[in-house]
């Protein structure tokens, strides 16, 4: 790829929709101003799934799919997301067994916190995590159709009968399942192939401001009319969602302006923690300070201190966390997926130099053999050249 695999814009992005999730849950934890509110929790993380079917597709896409690069893959993804991922659930768990605290989105017994352990959980916004690592032990399959369209022809073709299908019975979502979701991921995906390859494409001003408009329709038009709005979880939200990851990932004028502003990065590099953290940080936040200020203020000091929470969870669990497996699985690689080192790969060569030389040696003198022999013996018309033939397609083999 001649682009960086970094793109500001979508950390932006990121960002954007992580913010919109924590409004989206201001009212659990503020009743009496949740009637003046307007979630768009379901489109944010909607664009939080095609999202990461974009990257998905623009990050490992055009690498050849090899047993090593898969592991790498799904390790990276592993250690992306689980270690923070079990940290905020032990604290949610927590908190859900404290007496008289009421916490608003509980962890129950001790099934409901085994089945959150093994990613099978929906307490919360943990529901949103099982998707997503069902599409990552779907991607290799779906990689395999971007670097060989023509071989898995009939996987793309029953790729695109789920979807269609998903979208005439209309799943309902969320859902811990990936099969609702699943379009928003595959149309996220095309549109990180189709940005890996349309590389020539400058966008201008125009489309910068076309797609800061379509970015505020997208999140907005389901509250507009409720007469005019279909269910959110749709294929047209699906494809929606993946033509704006598309357009913002050009980093067009205006809006990357916009998007890529270091306060708005500062929220994407900070989203994951801050989406699994938010609800109880903001819980004990309010606990803590409800009777010395007035609502308004209280839910902007809650507000303030979920970011603070969660960008020191990100550099003390999450970023540390991703580190530690990623490395752990560096040391022990070599022993679960046999790899030659340059050394070992020229020692190799080597061998097979001097194996040549061997068979050419011998070839030569089984030649030397034949003429003699040929000399001695009349063959008919055209054997001499059959065997002559014969040897040097033996040498070349070799």
């Amino acid at each position: 790829m001649s682009r960086p695999d970094y793109i500001p814009s979508l950390d932006g992005l990121r960002g954007v929709a992580a913010l919109l999730v924590v409004e989206a849950h201001i009212g659990f934890i503020f009743p009496i101003t949740a009637p003046h509110l307007v979630t768009l929790g379901d489109e944010a993380v909607g664009l939080f799934f095609a999202l990461s079917g974009f990257l998905m597709a623009h990050l490992y896409g055009s690498r050849p799919v090899t047993r090593e690069n898969v592991l790498d893959f799904l390790v990276s993804r592993f250690a992306r997301i689980y270690p923070v991922y079990l940290a905020a659930v032990v604290f949610v768990a927590m908190l859900s067994i404290m007496q008289n605290l009421d916490f608003v989105q509980p962890i129950v017994g001790v099934t409901d916190f085994v089945r959150h352990v093994f990613l099978l959980g929906s307490s919360g916004v943990f529901w949103s995590i099982p998707p997503e690592i069902q599409f990552y032990l779907l991607f290799p399959v779906l990689w395999l159709c971007l670097a060989r369209p023509h071989r898995y022809s009939g996987v793309i073709v029953g790729l695109t009968v789920v979807v269609i299908v998903d979208g005439l019975v209309e799943l309902p979502g969320p859902g811990i399942m990936l099969v609702s979701k699943l379009p928003y991921f595959l149309f996220g995906a095309i549109a990180g192939m189709m940005h890996s390859h349309w590389n020539k494409w400058n966008p201008s001003a125009l489309t910068g401001i076309l797609t800061l408009f379509l970015l505020a329709v997208f999140f907005t038009y389901r509250h507009v009319s409720s007469g005019f709005s279909p269910e959110f979880w749709s294929l047209q939200s699906a494809v929606a969602a993946a033509v704006i990851v598309g357009l913002v990932a050009r980093q067009p004028p205006i809006a990357a302006h916009v998007l890529a502003a270091a306060p708005v990065r500062f929220l994407g590099k900070i989203s994951f923690s801050l989406y699994l953290f938010h609800v109880p940080i903001m819980f004990l936040t309010r606990l803590t300070f409800d009777a010395l200020m007035p609502e308004p203020a209280l839910i902007v000091v809650t507000l303030f201190v979920a970011a603070i929470g969660a960008w020191f969870i990100h550099e003390t669990i999450e970023v540390p966390g991703r580190r530690r497996l990623v490395q752990l699985w560096q040391d022990n690689r070599l022993r679960m997926v046999p790899r030659e080192t340059p050394a070992d790969q020229m020692d190799r060569a080597i061998l097979n130099l001097q194996e040549i030389e061997k068979r050419l040696l011998r070839g030569e003198t089984s030649t030397m053999a034949d003429q003699r022999q040929i000399s001695t013996t009349p063959e008919p018309d055209g054997a001499d050249g059959t065997v002559i033939q014969d040897n040097r397609n033996g040498k070349l083999r070799a």
